[in-house]
């Protein structure tokens, strides 16, 4: 389980950052008293546009940046107070960390295996496991530059899976894959789920919103404005689709279409 109480995260803006955001405050709020429960055997999407702290969130939760103020918790454990045990329980994935281009599949999936202390017996059948699921066992011995877009995709998701870890972050899992690619990574997600982990999920695009979420946290301007079953948004916003309901609450925060 994922709890989050009044987290805040707050960047200092240098002067170039200020002019460029045509903005003459310094200080810089990502995420502003986010409150947020997600629960295993569940998908949570996170939904917002460019820009609105989906991501900053993430990142708190996966420990790799600290919060301003507030407290995440994941499966118990505080994410400032127990970065370590935290670690052990998820597994974290985004576009912007890749994997090591001068190494194999094969060999980064053992490293990060080792890393977490998988049982060689363990790391062996989830190598086997997770490289058939995705069709990596044939590409297993190229380096990563040597692979396509999508089919590194799907190593990075395998490495990020190796240790079997709880909670699975995803921070827009099918962005810049094809449309085969990315129906492959959203089905293992939902997989996941129905075994009984927890899945996190960063987005913008509403239709994998709408498919593959059993809970949608609508943020804006780093504000979660409305939070619930797509059928509970679309009643509350008296929509009949996520695209219209989003822009409902997006027009209601003072954004401009």
């Amino acid at each position: 389980m994922i709890e989050i109480r009044n987290l805040t995260k707050i960047y200092r803006l240098s002067k170039k950052q200020m002019k460029e955001s045509k903005s003459k405050n310094p200080n810089k709020t990502a995420v502003d008293r986010l409150d947020l429960v997600a629960k295993p055997g569940r998908i949570y999407g996170l939904l917002g546009p460019n820009g609105a702290g989906k991501t900053t969130t993430l990142r708190c939760i996966a420990t790799i940046i600290k919060p301003t103020y507030g407290e995440v918790l994941v499966n118990g454990f505080e994410v400032q107070k127990e970065p370590e045990s935290v670690r052990q329980q998820i597994g974290f994935l985004t576009g912007e960390i890749k994997l090591d281009p001068h190494f194999t599949a094969d060999y980064l999936f053992d490293f990060f295996g080792k890393i977490h202390g998988v049982p060689d017996d363990v790391l062996k059948k989830r190598k086997e496991e997770l490289f058939t699921y995705f069709d990596i066992t044939d590409f297993a011995h190229k380096k990563i530059k040597e692979l396509s877009t999508g089919m590194a995709q799907k190593a990075a998701i395998a490495v990020c899976l190796v240790h079997d870890p709880d909670i699975v972050i995803f921070d827009e899992p099918t962005s810049g894959l094809d449309v085969v690619t990315a129906r492959g990574v959203t089905d293992y997600l939902k997989k996941l789920a129905d075994n009984g982990k927890l899945v996190i999920i960063s987005t913008h695009v509403m239709s994998e919103a709408e498919k593959l979420c059993d809970e949608i946290g609508i943020i804006i301007n780093g504000k979660k404005v409305m939070e619930g079953t797509l059928e509970e948004i679309l009643h509350q916003t008296n929509t009949t689709d996520l695209e219209d309901a989003f822009f409902v609450l997006y027009k209601e925060q003072g954004g401009e279409v």
